[in-house]
């Protein structure tokens, strides 16, 4: 039976002061693959206090030596796919080919990151005063469960470049990923201390980093409701946050989109990462007059969404991450049914022969408003809502009438028209007929979505304090 490393201090790897364990199961078939000793409260000190220690060296490192240690983790980590390919199957249950690309995304993370701090200045002219960018100083990281690799080196990636040292705090519901990434910047050779991991029970772990005043900044990805917990409890001791939270995407299909295109684009968005995903676009906005159309051309592009065994090459949804992802969904189906939404395709239970997994039907309901539970709150599967409007500005209004504003989708013929749309969505990232990922640009969200950025020199500068120098 595989034992995970929960516990990175220091430098090394070390036997856990926590005594919990926990056993790892895979949603393929519920069966045990592996056990975790959770960290505890012991070994989150022991972080922070490697993590303090470090900082005084680290941040006075240079650019070039900064560059070679994330050129150095994006190197292992490309020698690691082909682990990071299969735990990302066995405990997540992501078909090969997203666990291939997520984890891909993982290894450029860090090598667009050495790139791009290679042009970045430090120091700046700014009217008659010189301003320094400065570490944050020490960088409590929480990463989510639905993407373990990609987001480790988002936050870890621009800590580094900025000049901070980490205590990364993985969702222990991803623990064998973790593992394999923390071995990737462990074999980097960065100073030790400047990277440390405990995994275990977020509320065990959370408690010291936020008492600590050795602290000073907190990026959190994960549920809105935890996010602002965190973000309150983090203004005792005045830690820098940023919160990448949840999602409720809109995607507008306008009247004179291409819906032979659009459509399965659309699906693709719904049903991404097993449905599990904050920027998946699980509202979908149609003219009404395109109803009867959109419907006909979703039963028969559904159908080619085949769950099952990820590892099968013609798989594109696998199973939910756990038993509990199974059940929340199944509640919310019903929830959709008893509001009196319409089922197009999918429904309740396991899809036929599936039942030894965390296997659901993607499942699409029609005759949804946006009043209705199913349109309104982040339900994390392969479930989609189609919501009619009558004209552009319904659409806009149905699309903003939402507590979250992470992303939006837009289709149309005439770009310009889409891009007028987009520009009046309350949404951090919107989309105009692609479902292209910029690693550059800046990623976050409105209102309930979150507060900061991720990725490019915006995310970077999230990890930076300005000081202004007046002569």
């Amino acid at each position: 039976m595989k034992t995970i490393k929960s516990v990175y201090v220091n430098g090394a790897f070390i036997e856990p002061h926590g005594t919990e364990i926990v056993s790892v199961i895979s949603p393929l078939n519920k069966k045990e693959i592996a056990q975790i000793v959770y960290a505890d409260e012991q070994d989150t000190i022991a972080a922070i206090e490697a993590a303090k220690a470090a900082l005084p060296a680290y941040s006075k490192s240079t650019i070039n030596e900064r560059v070679e240690y994330l050129t150095k983790i994006s190197a292992e980590i490309e020698k690691r796919i082909d682990d990071l390919i299969n735990a990302t199957t066995l405990e997540y249950g992501a078909p090969g080919e997203r666990a291939k690309w997520a984890n891909l995304i993982a290894a450029t993370t860090f090598s667009n990151q050495a790139a791009m701090l290679q042009q970045y200045s430090f120091s700046k002219q700014v009217n008659e005063s010189i301003v320094i960018m400065e570490p944050v100083g020490v960088a409590a990281l929480f990463t989510p469960w639905n993407a373990v690799a990609g987001s480790i080196a988002i936050k870890v990636a621009a800590a580094l470049a900025a000049g901070c040292t980490i205590i990364l705090k993985p969702s222990e519901f991803g623990s064998w990923q973790a593992e394999i990434i923390m071995e990737c910047i462990a074999a980097a050779g960065l100073p030790n201390g400047v990277v440390n991991m405990v995994n275990g029970n977020g509320a065990v772990i959370t408690k010291p980093i936020m008492e600590s005043s050795e602290v000073t900044k907190i990026s959190f990805t994960g549920s809105t409701l935890v996010g602002k917990i965190l973000a309150k409890q983090a203004v005792d001791t005045m830690k820098r946050v940023t919160l990448e939270l949840g999602g409720k995407s809109a995607n507008i299909l306008l009247e004179d989109a291409d819906f032979s295109k659009a459509i399965p684009m659309a699906l693709q968005a719904g049903f991404m990462n097993n449905g599990q995903a904050c920027i998946a676009g699980t509202r979908l906005l149609v003219p009404e007059s395109k109803l009867n159309e959109v419907k006909d051309l979703l039963i028969r592009e559904s159908a080619k969404f085949i769950v099952g065994d990820p590892s099968s090459a013609d798989v594109k949804i696998g199973p939910l991450a756990s038993q509990k992802q199974y059940d929340r969904i199944q509640q919310y189906i019903q929830t959709g049914i008893s509001e009196g939404a319409e089922l197009l395709t999918g429904g309740l239970g396991h899809p036929e022969g599936l039942d030894k997994g965390y296997y659901v039907k993607p499942t699409i309901f029609i005759n949804v408003n946006n009043e209705m539970t199913i349109a309104g709150e982040e339900i994390f599967g392969p479930v989609l809502s189609v919501i009619t409007y009558s004209n552009e500005e319904e659409a806009i209004e149905i699309a903003n009438n939402s507590e979250y504003g992470l992303m939006a989708y837009v289709s149309s013929a005439d770009e310009n028209r889409a891009a007028n749309v987009a520009s009046q969505l309350k949404a951090g990232r919107v989309l105009i007929n692609t479902l292209k990922h910029d690693p550059m640009a800046p990623f976050g969200g409105y209102k309930n979505s979150g507060i900061g950025r991720e990725n490019g020199v915006i995310g970077l500068e999230e990890f930076l304090e300005a000081k202004t120098l007046i002569r």
